[in-house]
């Protein structure tokens, strides 16, 4: 993630100095950015860094589902609703 932010602000920076420099000098950063994006040396980065992502996600997901209260009976859910105290039925709520 951290390299992709790092690439996307290297494009905006190419962008404004090739504007400014003129058309011919944006193409020269245009084509200059696009060896880079295919270079095979970039490409498994952004594999390996993409695969990291997944799995570190996989590992937050499983570990927030971990914590959360299970619907078959468990103590922390009764099975009656949003889990908040019932209310008196009697009286103003106020």
């Amino acid at each position: 993630m951290r390299y992709r932010m790092m690439f996307c602000a290297g494009l905006a920076v190419g962008y404004v100095l090739g504007s400014r420099a003129g058309r011919d000098r944006y193409e020269q950063i245009k084509r200059m950015a696009q060896r880079v994006t295919d270079n095979p040396s970039v490409q498994e980065a952004a594999g390996l860094v993409g695969a990291q992502v997944s799995k570190v996600t996989t590992m937050a997901k499983e570990q927030v589902a971990g914590r959360l209260p299970h619907s078959g009976g468990d103590e922390a859910h009764d099975g009656r609703g949003t889990g908040w105290p019932e209310e008196a039925t009697t009286g103003s709520p106020y």
